[in-house]
């Protein structure tokens, strides 16, 4: 099968506003008109704030990298995921977001990737016989489903040093998959101008598994902060964070705000890990001579050794093509502090600046063959300028994911750990169809038909 990959209709270039609302409600990435895949920027009214789409590389540059303290996160955006989060370092801003990045990013400094690798080895190894054991029923399997064991299995792994199968880590992997599949990116909330005094509007549902998530997250940081005491800690990512003191004021995160951020570990990067996987090899299915590339490349994976991944080019090209059409996080938002002049357009403070990779990622001023997979464009000169201007998977400028590095070498890994034991195939009618959850996941799933390869095929 070759084509073009799916994507949401687009809607016709005028709406009403209600209208707009109503499909934004459902779902956000069809809501969206055609004229947003070919525009610097669009100005949307509603009746309590404006909001602004910015595709131009410049702009885009100018709110993430040149001035981002003028332009901090949202909180309509944050009072969705609030109950989750708390104040994790996704959503906090200012001072307390920077005290929070001084403890966090040591720990994802290029040696301990390294560090962190045996770890994420092990774990693909694992998603192979997990589903070597569904291959065996010759049924169409759900990859989604895969990808996320996977990725959370990477996630407790180099954070807390314990596999999926460990009792408290299978109830926050359930729990949060319960969650991700009921929980919009935005409620009412993001729509109001509501007073901080007044309920966010959250659904009982989301209220309860938020703290059932919450609560098991506790019983495990408190459990480190014990080992730690004692001496007896293992060196992962977890105990690094615990023992980083900020070193401008010496303090350390207590039980409370290790929570919040182990929260934020847990959906950037299983949630973000997963999507891109699943959409990976979905893609992979579509085009097989990609996916014949991809395993013979696989071969070279041996042994634990992290020097293995540079061999890994065309499964490194592969994730980013999944995570330029797929981008798992489609949209960020940003808000106006002081007046600002943008493409000629009087913003006024307090305005909503959406930065969308969604849109940036496809745009048709900017990409060649915007809406095809092509893991060669990487090494095209247009590949490269728009690597550089108008790729944000991970954010950029101050604010970039701390994880992205880890992101980049989870995501080939396991790609190609799966790619060397099997071959995934399309099912015709079974076309998987993008929305946005808390990422771009496919609204029934990605099906694929699933056999094993000979062990010399690649």
């Amino acid at each position: 099968m070759t084509g073009l990959p799916p994507k949401p209709a687009v809607r016709a270039d005028k709406v009403s506003l209600w209208r707009y609302l109503r499909l934004f409600r459902q779902d956000i990435l069809s809501a969206q008109p055609a004229r947003l895949y070919r525009a610097w920027m669009a100005e949307f009214r509603t009746p309590f704030f404006r909001s602004y789409l910015a595709n131009q590389p410049e702009l885009v540059r100018l709110v993430l990298k040149e001035r981002p303290g003028d332009f901090p996160k949202s909180m309509r955006v944050a009072e969705g995921l609030r109950p989750l989060l708390g104040n994790s370092v996704f959503l906090t801003n200012g001072a307390l977001w920077e005290r929070q990045r001084r403890i966090i990013d040591p720990a994802f400094e290029g040696g301990r990737l390294r560090d962190t690798f045996e770890a994420m080895w092990h774990a693909a190894e694992a998603s192979v016989r997990r589903l070597d054991g569904q291959v065996a029923a010759r049924q169409p399997v759900e990859i989604e489903e895969v990808t996320s064991h996977a990725a959370a299995d990477v996630i407790f792994r180099t954070l807390f040093s314990i596999p999926i199968e460990n009792a408290i880590a299978a109830r926050v992997f359930t729990a949060f998959r319960d969650y991700q599949r009921s929980q919009p990116i935005l409620n009412i909330a993001a729509f109001l101008p509501l007073p901080r005094w007044m309920p966010r509007f959250h659904r009982r549902s989301t209220r309860r598994t938020a703290a059932q998530i919450r609560g098991l997250i506790t019983d495990l940081t408190a459990a480190r902060m014990a080992q730690i005491a004692a001496g007896t800690a293992p060196d992962d990512l977890a105990t690094k964070i615990m023992t980083t003191a900020d070193p401008q004021t010496g303090a350390r995160f207590d039980t409370a705000e290790m929570v919040d951020q182990v929260a934020i570990f847990f959906l950037a990067g299983h949630e973000t890990s997963a999507s891109a996987l699943g959409w990976a090899l979905y893609l992979l299915a579509m085009h097989p001579h990609w996916q014949e590339r991809v395993a013979a490349e696989a071969s070279a994976l041996h042994t634990p050794d992290f020097a293995v991944m540079s061999q890994l080019r065309i499964s490194r090209d592969v994730f980013r093509e999944a995570l330029r059409l797929y981008p798992p996080v489609p949209m960020m938002v940003r808000e106006t502090t002081c007046p600002e002049r943008l493409r000629d357009r009087d913003v006024t403070p307090g305005a909503q600046i959406v930065i969308s990779p969604w849109h940036l990622h496809r745009h048709t001023r900017l990409w060649e063959n915007p809406d095809g997979f092509d893991p060669a464009r990487w090494g095209t000169e247009n590949g490269r300028a728009c690597l550089r201007e108008a790729f944000i998977p991970f954010s950029a400028g101050a604010r970039v994911c701390p994880g992205a590095g880890f992101a980049m070498v989870e995501g080939p890994l396991i790609l190609s750990m799966l790619l060397r034991a099997f071959r995934f195939e399309v099912i015709a009618g079974r076309e998987p169809v993008p929305v946005a959850h808390l990422t771009v996941r496919a609204k029934d799933g990605i099906w694929l038909q699933v056999t094993k390869r000979q062990p010399d095929a690649a």
